[in-house]
């Protein structure tokens, strides 16, 4: 059961993760390509999860892949909220 729960869980990070690589896209925002490379390190990590389960969730391997992952999430809340920087040409 655990392994169709990360298939399901691993399937719906990597569909995230190409909407926002394709909002990125339209606008051009690097909030969202740090969105879509979060989700993306988040959907392959549920994979290696899956198909190597020898350490289980409390490795801290995996808990490193996720503070990454959140990193970037928060990294990507922080830099939209900065004031814009003034550029002189």
């Amino acid at each position: 059961m655990t392994q169709l729960m990360y298939g399901a869980i691993s399937m719906a990070s990597l569909t995230i993760a190409l909407f926002f690589l394709r909002f990125w896209r339209n606008t051009g925002d690097r909030f969202f390509l740090y969105f879509a490379l979060s989700f993306f390190i988040e959907g392959v990590h549920r994979i290696y999860s899956a198909v190597l389960n020898e350490a289980g969730e409390d490795s801290p391997l995996h808990y490193l892949i996720r503070v990454a992952a959140y990193g970037l999430i928060v990294w990507a809340i922080v830099e939209k909220n900065l004031p814009p920087r003034d550029r002189r040409d």
